[in-house]
């Protein structure tokens, strides 16, 4: 089945377009030839009544007219048509190209007529307004066809009416001027419909031009789908044009962002962070930042149609949940490891047990068991880790000694450690702690001091955890990377290797997400030093909620 293709909204605008533009010609040519013929008739009019006036007021006319009209017999016709008046008449009609001039007495009789045979004969049309001394100014039709006609009475000496002077225009004659200034409107019309479809045309190139020839109809769907994919996402959108103008920015990007109706302002006046404006402002561009306590993921892609560049899309992910559970999985993983050596070791003693037994060595093998349970099921490559009572703390430090030793970096415990009860938020302990000694072992591994170290001190404040790490790394010189972030700046590439540097994939992310996990439990993460000569950079944080069972003090007694 065919169908008819509907025309274009364009085609259809300029169809409507011309169309009202001929009505409003149509309209006002019609209004102004009304007035035109209007103007014409009360022309002719006036001038008829101004050439009657005249000839009424001539002395000769009004003598000869109240003569007759004085005679009591009927005129003879004749006479008339040598007569004074009948010369006068034909002299004034020949001068000013009327129709007709008539004269007549006070009885309706002519006394001078364009058509000789007709004088002394009574008018066609009635005469009793005019001899009771009014003025008529009319169109009529006589015996030579319709006129502009006017009737004055002709007075004697006394003043009273003894006769009328009739001046007449043909039709004809009166609408000489209408086909000039038909022609005269026709072009006026042609040109204003010509001038209409012009800028119509131009219009609609512009229109075309800025809809990216993308009809209503279609602007109508794209509304809809945008808002209902812009509403459906969990990523951010904010659209930039050319122009460096927010254009578009769905709720998400305005909470992850911390906007407030940003469109139709320049992005530099937004007061985002540098990184999130640098990926902006650039095609293809990817980073990472931390906003608000959120780590997010930037992506910038270019928009472009029919070779036309509109702009920039900037995609804003939240990544702060995955990486961190990035971070509990990474300690999952060391837990993991570290139960495996474990596992591996308590095999091996074993053997070595089972050997001597075999060997009826009862005495060796007794004594091999003793050292056993003395020294522990594992020797952790960490100095200090009796210190730490908390098997969580003992096993999760155990491994990152392990994982650090693999590295070429020893991992200590202070001496000052010290630390009464268990820890309860095991995964936020993990997390924090972890990231620092990663990174802790990172910038010591880059270090140019040797030996390469990394230092945990642990300390029980109430049922707060207090934990600060130290390294023998280069330390972040000048550059505190908090409050660059603080600043929504991204650190130093130089400093990505020290203590606090990048433990998130490269992106330097690692000490903004755990000091946002420490504050989400009321502590605080904050850099006590951030390097010297002797050592690296010094970083202390507070987990408050994190331990429990701590004894009560006794009440005292009175």
């Amino acid at each position: 089945m065919s169908t008819t293709r509907r025309p274009r909204f364009a085609t259809r605008a300029l169809l409507l377009h011309l169309a009202t533009v001929a009505l409003v010609v149509a309209l006002c040519t019609g209004i102004y030839l009304a007035l035109a013929v209007q103007q014409l008739r009360a022309e002719a009019e006036s001038t008829a009544l101004g050439i009657a006036r005249t000839l009424a007021e001539d002395p000769q006319v009004r003598s000869e007219v109240a003569r007759i009209s004085a005679e009591s017999d009927r005129p003879d016709a004749e006479a008339l048509r040598s007569g004074p008046l009948q010369r006068i008449a034909m002299s004034v009609a020949e001068r000013t190209d009327a129709l007709f001039v008539v004269i007549t007495d006070e009885d309706g009789i002519r006394l001078a007529h364009p058509t000789s045979e007709r004088i002394g004969e009574v008018v066609s049309t009635p005469f009793a307004a005019v001899l009771a001394g009014n003025e008529v100014v009319d169109w009529q039709t006589g015996t030579l066809g319709e006129s502009a006609r006017a009737k004055v009475p002709v007075r004697d000496a006394a003043g009273v009416p003894v006769g009328e002077v009739s001046v007449g225009f043909e039709r004809t004659g009166v609408f000489d001027d209408l086909p000039p200034l038909l022609t005269v409107i026709g072009v006026s019309a042609a040109a204003a419909l010509a001038l209409a479809l012009l800028t119509f045309l131009l219009l609609r190139r512009r229109w075309e031009r800025l809809t990216l020839g993308v009809q209503p109809e279609e602007l109508v769907a794209l509304v809809q789908n945008q808002t209902a994919v812009l509403n459906g996402v969990d990523d951010g959108v904010l659209a930039i044009d050319a122009n460096g103008v927010v254009r578009v920015s769905n709720a998400a990007a305005d909470r992850m962002l911390g906007l407030d109706a940003p469109i139709g302002q320049p992005l530099a006046d937004l007061g985002l962070p540098s990184a999130v404006s640098e990926t902006a402002a650039r095609d293809g561009a990817r980073s990472s930042t931390v906003v608000a306590g959120r780590v997010l993921y930037l992506d910038s892609r270019p928009v472009v149609r029919d070779d036309r560049p509109l702009g920039r899309v900037l995609i804003v992910r939240d990544r702060t949940d995955l990486i961190a559970l990035t971070e509990r999985l990474e300690s999952v993983r060391a837990v993991t490891a570290a139960l495996r050596v474990q596992r591996h070791e308590f095999a091996n003693r074993m053997h070595v047990a089972a050997g001597l037994i075999d060997a009826d060595r009862i005495s060796d093998a007794r004594a091999f068991l003793g050292e056993l349970v003395a020294r522990g099921s594992v020797a952790f490559p960490v100095a200090g880790l009796d210190l730490l009572s908390d098997p969580f703390l003992h096993s999760f430090l155990g491994a990152k000694g392990i994982e650090a030793s693999e590295r070429g970096v020893a991992l200590r415990i202070a001496e000052e450690s010290q630390l009464i009860g268990t820890v309860e938020e095991a995964e936020d302990v993990a997390a924090v702690l972890g990231n620092l000694i990663d990174n802790a072992v990172t910038a010591a591994v880059a270090g140019p001091r040797s030996p390469r170290w990394v230092e945990v001190a642990v300390l029980g404040d109430g049922d707060a955890l207090v934990v600060t790490v130290a390294d023998s790394g280069a330390g972040f010189g000048r550059e505190d990377p908090l409050e660059l972030h603080e600043r929504g700046t991204q650190p130093d590439r130089r400093s990505e290797s020290t203590a606090g540097g990048d433990a998130v994939h490269g992106h330097g992310l690692g000490l903004p997400l755990a000091r946002e996990i420490a504050r989400r439990t009321g502590g605080d993460l904050w850099i006590i030093d951030t390097g010297g000569d002797a050592h690296g950079a010094v970083i202390a944080a507070r987990l408050c909620g994190a331990v429990s069972g701590i004894p009560t003090p006794p009440k005292e007694t009175a």
